[in-house]
C-alpha cells in the first residue's frame, strides 16, 4: 500500500506499507525532514528504515498487554502490528498519522482528539463484547496505546480520558495513582490528575488526556536516542545534554521533583516512555517537560514485603542511588504532607483487597520516606 506519512496535514515522507502485516517495506520521497518523529536516524543515503520501523512497531499495543491475544483471536489477527495500520496510526499522544495515497484524507477529518472513535477495541480489550460484534470498527486510538496493563480511551463530555486497570490479586495500580496525584498535589509538582472508578466491581484509574490537538508528547526515549552518546556520559547527563541541544526548557528541574516523588512512592517502572517533553506540533517549538504521568508501578503494588528496597528505573537500580542525583531540594515543603496519612488511608480504604494491615504498613512507609527527604533536603 503508497501511503505518506503525516504531522497533522504535513507530508513527512511518502513510504509503502505491506497490508498484510503492516510492515514498512519501503522509503519513498522525503517531503519535510524537520517533521520526521525525533530519534529516526537520517544518513547520507536517506533515512534509516530500520529506525523508522521501530518507531513505527513502537506505537503499536504491546505483545504484553493484558487481554491483548484474546483481543486479537476475536479480530482475527496474528499481531497488534496489524490493528495500528486499520486506524492510519493514529494516537491520541501526538499528531503522526498515514495517508493511503490518493484517498484525499485531512488531519480534520480522521484525528481523534476532534472526532469521535470506535469503543470496539477497547471493549474487546477489556474483555467484553463490543455492542455489534457484527460490524466491528477498528477507528480508536486504543491501537496506538502503550504499557502492559488493561487501558481505553474513552469520551466524556467532549472530553478524552485514559481509564487503565491493575494487576495481580491486589490490582492496586489505580489506587497508586491516586496516592500519587495527591502528593504531587501537595508539592506542587505539575502531574496529571487521576481518579479512581469502579466499573463492574473492578478498580481502574481515570485521567484526562493532557496533549492537545496542537501538541504532542515526545517521550524521553526519543530524546534520549536523537544524539549520540558519549562513552563517558552518564544516562541522566546525555539526556540533559540532549535537551539543552534541543532547547527543552526546565528539564533539571522536573526530573530531581520526578525523582523526589519516584522516591516516596518507591515507583519501580519510571522508564523512558513514561516520561516526556511536549512540542507544538506545527511549530516544533518545545514547551517544555510533559506533567508527571504514569505512577502506579509502586507502592509495593506485587510484593507482601511493603517497604522493602526495590529496583528502580531510569538512572540508576535503587531509589538511594537514584535519589542522590537531584540537584535542589529547597523546592520539598514536609509540612505540605501533613495529613497525607488520612488522605491515604481514605484513598486505600477504597480496595477490596488492601486490608488494614497492609494499608498501615503502606501509610508508615511513604511517610517515613518523606522524612528521608525532608532530611535530604537539610
Amino acid at each position: 500500500m503508497d501511503c505518506t506519512l503525516m504531522h497533522k496535514n504535513i507530508p513527512v515522507l511518502d513510504m509503502q506499507v505491506d497490508e498484510d502485516t503492516a510492515n514498512i517495506t519501503k522509503i519513498d520521497a522525503i517531503h519535510n525532514i524537520r517533521h520526521l518523529p525525533l530519534g529516526i536516524q537520517t544518513h547520507k543515503t536517506g533515512i534509516d528504515r530500520k529506525s523508522l520501523y521501530d518507531w513505527w512497531v513502537g506505537r503499536s499495543i504491546p505483545a504484553s498487554r493484558d487481554g491483548i491475544r484474546d483481543a486479537l483471536e476475536k479480530l482475527g489477527f496474528l499481531n497488534p502490528l496489524l490493528l495500528l495500520a486499520k486506524c492510519y496510526g493514529l494516537s491520541l499522544s501526538d499528531q503522526y498519522w498515514i495517508c493511503p495515497g490518493n484517498s484525499g484524507l485531512r488531519w480534520e477529518n480522521v484525528n481523534f482528539f476532534d472526532n469521535d472513535f470506535s469503543k470496539d477495541v477497547g471493549e474487546l480489550l477489556f474483555g467484553h463484547e463490543p455492542a455489534d460484534p457484527a460490524n466491528i470498527s477498528l477507528m480508536s486510538p486504543d491501537n496506538t496505546s502503550d504499557g502492559w496493563l488493561r487501558k481505553k480511551w474513552v469520551i466524556a463530555e467532549g472530553k478524552r480520558y485514559l481509564m487503565k486497570g491493575g494487576s495481580g490479586f491486589m490490582k492496586q495500580e489505580p489506587f497508586n495513582e491516586i496516592i500519587a496525584s495527591a502528593i504531587m498535589r501537595r508539592l506542587n509538582i505539575p502531574h496529571v490528575p487521576y481518579t479512581l472508578i469502579i466499573d463492574k466491581s473492578k478498580p481502574y484509574s481515570l485521567c484526562e488526556n493532557f496533549v492537545t490537538p496542537d501538541t504532542e508528547l515526545i517521550p524521553a526515549w526519543r530524546v534520549h536516542e536523537h544524539f549520540k552518546k558519549n562513552n563517558h556520559d552518564s544516562n541522566m547527563t546525555h539526556l540533559l545534554c540532549s535537551c539543552e541541544k534541543l532547547g527543552i526548557p526546565n528539564v533539571r528541574a522536573m526530573l530531581d521533583r520526578m525523582l523526589v516523588l519516584d522516591y516516596i512512592i518507591s515507583n519501580e517502572d519510571r522508564h523512558y516512555n513514561n516520561f516526556g517533553f511536549v512540542r507544538n506540533a506545527e511549530t516544533l517549538e518545545w514547551l517544555g517537560p510533559a506533567p508527571v504521568f504514569d505512577s502506579g508501578t509502586s507502592l509495593w503494588y506485587n510484593t507482601q514485603h511493603v517497604g522493602s528496597p526495590v529496583d528502580c528505573k531510569p538512572f540508576r537500580k535503587s531509589h538511594l542511588e537514584q535519589i542522590k542525583l537531584v540537584e535542589d531540594f529547597s523546592w520539598f515543603d514536609f509540612d505540605a504532607l501533613d495529613g497525607l496519612s488520612e488522605e491515604t488511608a481514605e484513598i486505600l480504604s477504597h480496595s477490596e483487597e488492601v486490608d488494614e494491615k497492609r494499608r498501615d504498613r503502606i501509610i508508615s512507609a511513604v511517610m517515613k520516606r518523606c522524612g528521608e527527604i525532608a532530611a535530604f533536603a537539610k
